[in-house]
Order: C-alpha cells, then sequence, then structure tokens
C-alpha cells in the first residue's frame, strides 16, 4: 500500500489525491476478518477491521518517513475514521518537522466547502440521488452523487464523483422527474443515515466500485452542517419536501399505530379492487402482512408500490420472516395484486406504472411458490410451530426453539405440549422440566435463582433481543459447545456487562473470547 502511494507524489489535484487514498482505504472496506479452524465464524465487523488495518497502515506509514508515507498520512488524515485521523495528522506533522517533503495539494485536502444539495427521487420512491456539491475553497468544484436505496433498507448503495458539475446539474434538471435543491444538513441526515445501513449489514448489496468511494462519502458528510438544535425539518419520517417519495427516508422511520394499520386494512377490504378475493380471512391477514411489510421496513409507506418492491416483499421478506398457512400463501399474490391497483389509485399512480408494478407480482408467482418455505417442511408438528409462532415470526422460530428446549412430555404431571411457551408462567415450567431432564443440569432441578436467571435470557431469546444474542449462540454452537454450557456462557456475559444495553450487545459481539479458555460455562 505504501508502495502504491508513490502515485500521490505526481498528482496535483486535490480531488485526485484524496480519491486515491479513498480507493487505497477502501481496499479492505467490506472484510470481516479470517474464519477459524472448526467452523468458526468471523466475528470482527468492518469497522472493526478497517479500524485494525487503517491504524496499521497509519503506524507503518509513520515509520518510514518517505514523501510517499508523508502523502498517505496527509490523505488519511482527511479520509479516515477518527482515530485514524487523529493518528494519520501527528505523525505527518512529525514529519514534516523531520523536513519531509510535503505535496502541494496536501495543502487544500482540509480546505473542503459545501455547496448546494439536490434530491432526485425515481416517481416509485425505490431510490433517492443526493447530489451534494463541494469545492476546495471556491477552487476545484466537484459534485458527489450517492444512490440511496429503500427496497434495501434504504442504505448507500453506490455513489462516484464528478467534476462536470454543470454538466450534472443540467443533465438532472432536463431528465429527472422530480429534481429538487434541498437543505444540506438534510442530506447529511439522509447520507448519514445510508451509510450507517451500508456500514451495520453483513453482507450489503452495493455496487463493485462502492468500496472505493466509501471513505470520500463519509468525508464529505462530515463536511456537510450538521443540523441546528430544535430544528428538524423532514426528520422524524416528515417529509422536508412535500411531494417527494424518498425524502420521508430521513433518519426515523414512520411509526404507525396497530389501530391505524387495521383501518387501513379494513378500507382495502372494502373496495372494489377487493372484491373477487374469495377467502376474506386469508385475504385479511396477507393484507396485513403487506402493511406491516409497508410500515416497518419502508419507511411507513404501506401504499407505495413499485416493481422492485412487489418482488422483495413476494420473494425475500416473506419467505424469510413470516408463517403463512396453506390458504394464506395460496392467497398472497392474488391479494397483493389486488393491494397494488388499490393503492396505486390511491397514491394517483398512472396506469403505465400500476400495470408494470402487477406484472412484477404476476411474474413473482411461480417463484414464490418455489421459493416459500412452508413451516411443515421443517419436520416439526404444525401445531409446536403455532405455539413458538403466535406472531408468524418465522425467522425466530429457530432461537425459540433454542430457548424452551422441551416442548413436549409431561413434567410433574402437567402436560408440556399444553403450555404456550409465549406467556412467562408456562415458560417457566419449559425451562424446569428441561432442567430435569437427562440434557438438563445432570438431571436435577434448579433453585430460584438460577431459573430466573434462565427465564429473563429465555425472554431475551424469545424477543431476539438484542440480535447479538442468538448471533453469539450460534457462533458458541458452531464451535461444538453444548446447549446448557452455550447458555450459561450467554448469561454469565450478560451479567458481567451490567444493564447497559450497548455494553450487552458489544460483550456478546464478543464471544466466543480469542483465547479459548476464556469462555463461560
Amino acid at each position: 500500500m505504501l508502495r502504491a502511494a508513490r502515485e500521490l507524489l505526481a498528482v496535483r489535484s486535490p480531488l485526485d489525491a484524496e480519491l486515491m487514498v479513498s480507493e487505497l482505504l477502501g481496499t479492505w472496506w467490506g472484510q470481516q476478518g479470517s474464519g477459524r479452524p472448526g467452523g468458526r465464524q468471523p466475528r470482527r465487523r468492518r469497522a472493526d477491521v478497517e479500524e485494525l488495518v487503517g491504524e496499521g497502515l497509519v503506524a507503518y506509514a509513520a515509520e518510514q518517513g518517505s514523501p510517499a508515507a508523508l502523502a498517505l498520512l496527509s490523505g488519511i488524515a482527511c479520509l479516515g475514521t477518527p482515530h485514524q485521523a487523529a493518528s494519520a495528522e501527528q505523525a505527518a506533522l512529525a514529519l514534516m518537522e523531520r523536513g519531509v517533503a510535503r505535496p502541494k495539494w496536501a495543502e487544500h485536502v482540509g480546505a473542503v466547502a459545501a455547496a448546494e444539495c439536490y434530491l432526485n427521487s425515481d416517481s416509485y420512491g425505490d431510490r433517492d440521488e443526493v447530489v451534494c456539491v463541494f469545492s476546495y475553497a471556491g477552487q476545484d468544484e466537484h459534485a458527489l452523487v450517492v444512490i440511496v436505496d429503500y427496497n434495501a433498507g434504504g442504505l448507500a448503495r453506490d455513489g462516484w464523483v464528478t467534476s462536470q458539475v454543470a454538466k450534472l446539474l443540467d443533465y438532472c434538471s432536463q431528465s429527472a422527474s422530480a429534481f429538487t435543491q434541498i437543505q444540506p444538513p438534510h442530506a447529511r441526515r439522509l447520507l448519514e443515515s445510508a451509510l450507517a445501513v451500508s456500514e451495520r449489514a453483513a453482507d450489503p448489496p452495493v455496487s463493485s466500485s462502492f468500496p472505493s468511494y466509501h471513505a470520500f462519502i463519509r468525508a464529505r458528510v462530515r463536511t456537510l452542517p450538521p443540523t441546528q438544535s430544535g430544528h428538524r425539518g423532514g426528520g422524524a419520517g416528515q417529509p422536508a419536501i412535500t411531494g417527494q417519495p424518498g425524502s420521508t427516508a430521513t433518519a426515523r422511520r414512520q411509526t404507525w399505530r396497530k389501530d391505524r394499520r387495521a383501518m387501513l386494512v379494513a378500507e382495502f377490504l372494502a373496495s372494489d379492487e377487493a372484491e373477487d378475493l374469495s377467502d376474506r380471512e386469508a385475504a385479511s391477514r396477507c393484507a396485513d402482512h403487506i402493511v406491516d411489510y409497508g410500515c416497518d421496513q419502508d419507511f411507513g409507506r404501506p401504499l407505495r408500490m413499485s416493481p422492485a418492491k412487489v418482488e422483495t416483499f413476494l420473494l425475500d421478506w416473506l419467505p424469510r420472516r413470516v408463517m403463512l398457512s396453506p390458504a394464506e400463501q395460496h392467497a398472497m399474490p392474488h391479494v397483493l395484486a389486488a393491494w397494488v391497483r388499490w393503492a396505486g389509485a390511491r397514491e394517483g399512480r398512472d396506469a403505465d406504472a400500476i400495470r408494470s408494478t402487477l406484472d412484477a407480482v404476476y411474474d413473482s408467482m411461480g417463484t414464490f411458490t418455489r421459493v416459500y418455505h412452508d413451516p411443515a417442511s421443517f419436520g416439526l408438528e404444525p401445531k409446536l410451530v403455532a405455539r413458538l409462532l403466535p406472531d408468524s415470526d418465522l425467522e425466530a422460530l429457530p432461537r425459540r426453539v433454542f430457548a424452551c428446549g422441551v416442548l413436549e412430555g409431561s413434567y410433574q404431571g402437567i402436560d408440556l405440549g399444553a403450555l404456550d411457551p409465549a406467556k412467562p408462567a408456562d415458560r417457566r415450567i419449559l425451562l424446569a422440566a428441561d432442567h430435569d431432564s437427562p440434557g438438563g443440569v445432570h438431571g436435577q432441578a434448579a433453585d430460584d435463582e438460577h431459573m430466573d436467571r434462565h427465564l429473563a435470557l429465555a425472554d431475551r431469546l424469545w424477543r431476539g433481543d438484542p440480535p447479538e444474542l442468538w448471533e453469539a449462540a450460534q457462533r458458541l454452537l458452531d464451535i461444538g459447545e453444548d446447549r446448557h454450557a452455550v447458555l450459561h456462557t450467554l448469561m454469565e456475559t450478560i451479567r458481567s456487562a451490567g444493564t447497559d444495553q450497548k455494553a450487552i450487545a458489544a460483550a456478546l459481539y464478543e464471544l466466543p473470547p480469542e483465547e479459548p479458555g476464556g469462555q463461560g460455562g
């Protein structure tokens, strides 16, 4: 990397230099550490690897003391993470004091000024193009373009830079259907949220060039002015620009109460579009899922329909997240088609847009039948699955089975198959039976305090709170720990972390410990 940084010595433009450094820093973006023997999965987050490798590069460059090293440190001081930037700046100053020559472009990279910002939302509301104009103290004007994809949770999918600012803005104003100037603080909120989603995702569906621009985008977002205290126009689910579908998706999702969702479903079922749906009960439940997806996954926009959204809903979200009865599986595509017609009319969509979305529903029907995994295919009795998934959250099935341990049989004259694991009192009996079974704690009943700890852990596993809990359990199981040992490790980790939820999540994330002897039992 340091040898590659020699090219920075031949660069004159500060923009070219920043893009080169950003590309170098993007070399390891997306890497999450190497795997371990025995099936152990990678543990380090992308940010952890970035800190590890980036800070190592800064330290190495500081030791070399060459002009190329100083050029690289100057770039990292502007584009690195806060810790990398601080370390790089100190190292660069030390090299300058020793008389190492500094490239001329390094004088300008810290003088970036933000100018106008624009938002281009597509006609369906699937994505936003955020355009931000910058310059170096009025010179070398350039524009950053970032694509925010709302069918992928609002992540930053792509980004690039151009120095042809006037040409870009003219093209956008002529060809875009909804190209509007926005305030820089609004652009900052939108981009910060999108970057956070991209950085949290385990395998984000970003473009192949995105890693090269990631550091540059991150640095430019920091240059945009933050929201002034007490003024949050466009935030918290309220559109900053009236009429812009994507502008509702700033930093927070709009909250829809259950009664409001139910009212929307009732209006749909009473409409002409839903008249031909024969199984009204199945149609009602299917409509509930459509509304929940729009409210919880699409930034409070249940009426927004597009070809990309219906495909994501049918072929990705439903198969992973929702338990459908056979009647609902049959009805879902037909209910979705009726919803597309009804919602399109309410939203004022033109006939071509509605037709294109309907085509996507029909094209997905056959694939939906193949990719949706009926819970019956898991080898579990339907009644047992229904007990574990009263909320139809299909994704929760494995962790709830793990949490309860014993779900059938008899314990002290109680029919375990008649208990409701969703109720804490019944769950406590199931856990006591689990301890009294041959696979429990040496076949012996546990005391009340011990059972309280197990019950608290089971409650967290049932809710999936925090997400790091079930991820840690799977990693421990992968390395050969038996189920009860894993439960004790999780309980001890949570107890040691205290009551702070962030501390608990961080401690769980670090399981298993790096040293084999550091695991709980």
